[in-house]
């Protein structure tokens, strides 16, 4: 492999050489533009030749002219060439953050909670750089992250060892209900209390609706939700208007609870507090746009 690249590397010397003799007519003058003596010029010129088994100048006093095989090869070299020189004047450019893409993964709530803030800022520091945002759960986000479809993602308290990742703020969570619930708000309600009443719950797909379950069980209570729900406002909803108990994340919940449309049970117990976390692969290293996102983040800067 190693082989074969360098073999590439010398060809396109040779077809840049073969580019300006073709341009200027002349090989002194080509040797000239491109800081190399003449002899290596006509030995390019031959060396080339020799591999594609075709003549490719007419020599004369005056200067070269390109054969007809020559001429057609001219086409194709010019056209490669100048798409190479594109691509770096880009590459140039999106290492510069003047050109680029930046593809965020994140829950709606986490956007609207964390990074609103954050993308705008980074949008008006680099305006060319295109920003995408693909909405999803925890799950799906480090999934799209392992295959390379999103740059960055932002996921609850993730373990998987090929992720490292940065703690952007806390969660914890509670359950709520609506302020006229006939329940008694000054109860110091069990584990078991909890699951007897009719809870909202997100769905499975939900990492915090996962980490409730799995804290209930340690205690040998089953979760059993009577209404399962995919949006995190429809449980402050449904809860308000006394449909049940809802468990919650206490901070996209606090707007709710500050209002009075909805109130927290005391209960006898403490869950323990989570994070939601900015995650990119360990092993690959971010795009000139994700590297600067990602210093955005750290510094706390928006």
């Amino acid at each position: 492999m190693e082989g074969r690249k360098g073999a590439m590397a010398v060809k396109l010397e040779l077809y840049r050489v073969f580019k300006e003799v073709a341009d200027t007519g002349n090989i002194s003058a080509a040797a000239k533009n491109l800081y190399i003596s003449q002899s290596a010029v006509s030995q390019s010129l031959k060396q080339l030749e020799t591999a594609l088994q075709a003549r490719l100048f007419l020599r004369s006093p005056r200067g070269v002219t390109l054969t007809g095989e020559g001429q057609m090869l001219y086409q194709y070299v010019r056209n490669a060439l100048g798409l190479i020189a594109t691509g770096e004047d880009k590459l140039s450019q999106a290492q510069q953050l003047l050109i680029g893409s930046l593809v965020i993964g994140a829950s709606d709530t986490v956007t609207s909670f964390f990074l609103i803030p954050y993308l705008e800022a980074f949008h008006r520091e680099h305006p060319g750089i295109r920003l995408k945002i693909v909405s999803g759960r925890s799950a799906k986000m480090l999934s799209m992250l392992k295959s390379g479809a999103v740059d960055v993602a932002f996921a609850s308290s993730p373990t998987d060892g090929a992720v490292e990742h940065w703690p952007c703020f806390a969660t914890h969570m509670a359950f709520v209900a609506g302020s006229a619930y006939p329940c008694d708000f000054d109860h110091l309600y069990s584990r078991q209390e909890i699951a007897d009443f009719p809870l909202i719950l997100l769905d499975r797909k939900a990492s915090s609706r996962l980490f409730l379950e799995q804290e209930f069980l340690k205690s040998g209570v089953t979760l059993t939700p009577e209404i399962e729900l995919s949006s995190r406002s429809l449980l402050v909803s449904l809860a308000r208007i006394g449909l049940g108990v809802a468990g919650v994340t206490l901070e996209f919940a606090a707007k709710a609870l500050d209002s009075g449309e909805i109130r927290q049970l005391k209960t006898d117990f403490v869950l323990p507090g989570r994070s939601v976390d900015m995650c990119v692969l360990k092993e690959v290293p971010p795009t000139a746009a994700a590297g600067a996102f990602l210093d955005m983040i750290r510094r706390g800067e928006r």
